[in-house]
Order: structure tokens, then sequence, then C-alpha cells
């Protein structure tokens, strides 16, 4: 499949710099598998260096409550994020959220909800100091010209972005690795 890439992150087709989504992938499973990278837990190392920290649902509100956060002193309802990506060096919280779809459905509305989401997630990690990043992974599904509208809306949140079927580590800070990735 050929995949495209338009500005403010849209797409990708070099599969050498990032992570190729086919179906519904875990970050973590990918990441293991990389050449030079290795996991500890959360812990994401990369040539034995602590490169990162990943999460996923209610994993994330338990490192919260390890840092001392209480997440309903600052929202009122918990977001689940398929993959959270702590990233250190740009100190940045990159929430993941997996769309596949095959047909018109709710999703549809989930694609317009990321200037909230990324205010509750900004609202949690504030007290971290960290940034946060919002990202849609997409099938082609949502190429087609009846989401124009919303995918030009999601970019045009500060801080919100999508591909299509693809993540690339060095957009999200992470390295790249030095031989051909396993997808």
């Amino acid at each position: 499949m050929k995949l495209f890439m338009k500005k403010h992150g849209l797409g990708g087709a070099n599969t050498l710099t990032g992570l190729k989504f086919e179906g519904k992938v875990d970050f973590l499973t990918f990441i293991k598998e990389q050449k030079n990278y290795s996991v500890e837990g959360n812990d994401i190392f990369y040539h034995g260096q602590k490169v990162g920290l990943t999460f996923k649902k209610h994993g994330l509100y338990k490192y919260l409550g390890e840092k001392g956060i209480d997440y309903t002193e600052l929202i009122s309802q918990k977001l689940l994020p398929d993959d959270a990506i702590f990233v250190i060096a740009n100190n940045t919280m990159h929430i993941i959220e997996i769309k596949f779809q095959e047909g018109s459905g709710s999703t549809d509305e989930k694609l317009q909800t990321c200037d909230f989401k990324i205010k509750q997630y900004r609202k949690l990690f504030s007290r971290l100091n960290f940034e946060v990043k919002y990202i849609y992974i997409l099938n082609e599904w949502f190429q087609k010209q009846g989401y124009k509208d919303v995918l030009d809306y999601i970019i045009s949140v500060e801080g919100c972005s999508y591909y299509f079927n693809y993540l690339p580590l060095q957009k999200i800070g992470l390295p790249v690795p030095d031989a051909e990735i396993i997808c």
C-alpha cells in the first residue's frame, strides 16, 4: 500500500523511520522487535540508554499515582489511551489513539474530540511539566473526501495530528533504528 505524507503529520511512506500499522498494533510489541531497542517494564531503551516510557490504558493512571498525582483532583473521568509514550529527550507525552474502520460509525464523531482530550491530558500532566501531543493513527478508510473537514479540524488544534497507518519515530523524538525496521 502506498502511503502519503502531507503537512502537519499526515501519512508516511518510509517504514525505516517509524511504525507501520497493519490492523491494531501495540507500540510496545513493535519497539521490542527493533534493532538496538529493548524494554524493561514500561521503560524503553535504545543502545542501553533510557529514552522513554510507555503505558496502555489504566497503566497511565498507575504511573500518575506513583508520581503522587490523583487524577480525580484534575479531571472528572479517566481517559484510556491506546498507547501513551513519554519521550525523555523532548519531555513530551504522546497520546496515541488508533482508529481503524471499514464503515461509517461512532469513530467518525470520536475524531472530533481531540481538542477536549488534549486539554484533559494537559491537566493530567501539568504537575509533571510534560508537554502533551495527541496523535491519531488512522487507516485508509479516513482518506475519503468525506473526512476532509474533520482531518483539517484535527490539524487545526494545537498539539493534535494524525497519520495514516504509520507513526514516525523521529517526529515523536525517539531514535530511528540503525537498520531496517521489522514491521
